[in-house]
């Protein structure tokens, strides 16, 4: 029930309970464990609320016992404020513990467990205090089950609200029971299968035990199980709605709301069905552990009879590890045995490329190699652990054949320039129409003309422009005048236009 209730919280309220456990990830982890085990303690004899001084009273209380229990001489109460930022311990003022003016002014603050916190240090005790030798199959549990379902739809027969709630939260424990005990007893068991090669003797110490344990535990569910289903539906007949109703009237969860303990029980039920009952549709829970512990029945053996031969034989993965133990250790030197070591496991030594990325602020220091994205390595750096080069200038090649036709076409251009200027200095460019050529002569003196006046033309101000031995007059004239090419006519308002051989004056 606790997994399905923690997928219902969303991503802070996760962050904001992870965050009860930062006290494990301190370099003094041991410190604050011991501190939380003073205030458990004092909480034991019913002293909820305790100041600084109390856990370090009740840490030398502990130290008397315990020769490894830490007895901080400073800085007690900065770790308690800790826990309290952590959430794991509430902080209160309590003026009344103050003797003087001077301790009411240094803030005489108590602690206790929050709720929360308390089930974070639980937690972290119960993961110490896990034994494999504790992990078993309960077949005893499922007769007390089965008179559990039979007096439960007694109860809801005769109205008996509070014998209701009572039978249900006893099966709502031994599910729970049974699915930690089972899901711990697979995990051990594939534990002691994965250490085997390492300490065959461990294995064969107990094999007889684990077999015996486990069949009689697969005895126990097929005489059960047929019987459970129908007592889970005998029940049902009685009313569940009735019965789950009379479960939440009884439950004196306080905090709760009607409705809100109705629901739980109702997924409660949903649970106990799921174990037990079979609707044909899909297995039971109970059948799923049925068929994994028969599996591993047959693993065991399968693996007993591998370390049976193994040892008949007189090789195993055990004697192969020795045999090359001696070999590296008589081998001549670091090197041969260095070789051998890599032969045996198929080592060679990892060549790695370091490349920066292009925008090193894109990716976060934080992220490892396997998450950021890939930069290009060039097959230079890959092949000879040596970054590119530009490598020494080609020489220019040379094509006298292209020169020669750029030079003529080049020479071509100038010609039909210079035919131009002159057909602009004999014929003018006002009573003829302009080619490709002449426009374009005419327009780069035009435009040198203009550059060189220093502003508008006034009175009989004029300007004039030169390129390659020609000249062009910008002269005023009120009637202005027309240049006619072929793509259009050019306007010139207020000017006309004498075209020189030489510099104008």
């Amino acid at each position: 029930m606790a997994e399905r209730r923690a997928l219902d919280l969303d991503a802070l309220a996760v962050s904001d309970r992870f965050r009860l456990f930062n006290f494990t990830r301190r370099d003094d982890h041991v410190t604050y464990l011991w501190i939380l085990r003073a205030v458990d303690r004092l909480r034991e004899v019913h002293q909820v609320q305790v100041g600084a001084e109390d856990v370090a009273g009740a840490l030398h209380e502990l130290a008397r016992t315990r020769a490894e229990v830490p007895v901080p001489d400073h800085g007690l109460r900065d770790r308690l404020d800790q826990l309290a930022a952590d959430g794991i311990v509430h902080r209160f003022d309590d003026a009344s513990r103050a003797g003087d003016l001077a301790s009411y002014r240094n803030r005489q603050s108590v602690y206790q467990f929050s709720e929360l916190g308390y089930w974070a240090y639980r937690s972290v005790e119960s993961l110490l205090g896990a034994r494999v030798e504790d992990v078993n199959l309960s077949r005893l549990v499922f007769s007390d089950v089965l008179q559990d379902l039979h007096a439960l739809a007694e109860a809801n027969r005769t109205a008996q609200s509070e014998d209701v709630y009572r039978r249900l939260s006893r099966l709502d424990s031994a599910m729970e029971d049974m699915g930690r005990r089972s899901a711990q007893f697979h995990v051990t068991l594939g534990e002691i299968l994965r250490s085997t090669e390492a300490s065959p003797e461990v294995f064969l110490r107990h094999k007889n035990a684990l077999l015996v344990h486990m069949s009689d535990f697969m005895a126990e569910l097929d005489r059960y199980l047929p019987r459970l289903d129908t007592a889970v539906h005998e029940v049902e007949e009685t009313g569940l709605t009735t019965l789950l109703s009379r479960a939440a009237e009884s439950d004196e969860r306080l905090f709760m709301a009607r409705q809100d303990r109705l629901e739980d029980w109702h997924r409660r039920w949903r649970a106990v069905r799921g174990w037990f009952a079979s609707d044909g549709a899909a297995p039971t829970r109970a059948a799923e552990l049925g068929s994994a512990t028969r599996s591993a029945v047959s693993g065991v053996v399968a693996l007993l009879r591998q370390i049976t031969d193994a040892q008949r034989g007189g090789v195993n993965r055990s004697t192969q590890l020795r045999h090359l133990a001696e070999w590296v250790f008589d081998a001549p030197d670091d090197g041969a045995a260095h070789a051998l070591m890599g032969a045996a496991f198929n080592t060679r030594s990892a060549r790695h490329l370091g490349v920066a990325h292009e925008d090193g602020e894109q990716i976060s220091p934080n992220t490892t190699w396997w998450d950021a994205p890939g930069v290009e390595v060039s097959v230079t750096l890959f092949r000879s652990d040596r970054a590119p080069t530009t490598g020494v200038p080609k020489p220019v090649r040379r094509n006298p054949g292209a020169k020669a036709a750029l030079r003529e076409q080049q020479a071509r251009a100038r010609a039909a320039e210079r035919r131009a200027a002159e057909g602009l200095v004999e014929d003018g460019a006002h009573e003829r129409v302009l080619d490709e050529t002449d426009t374009r002569i005419l327009m780069r003196l035009v435009t040198k003309a203009l550059e060189a006046r220093g502003g508008p033309i006034k009175g009989r101000m004029s300007s004039s422009g030169t390129d390659g031995g020609t000249t062009v007059r910008l002269v005023h004239d009120p009637r202005g005048s027309t240049v006619r090419t072929t793509r259009g006519r050019i306007h010139l308002p207020g000017f006309r236009l004498e075209i020189l051989t030489g510099k104008g004056s």
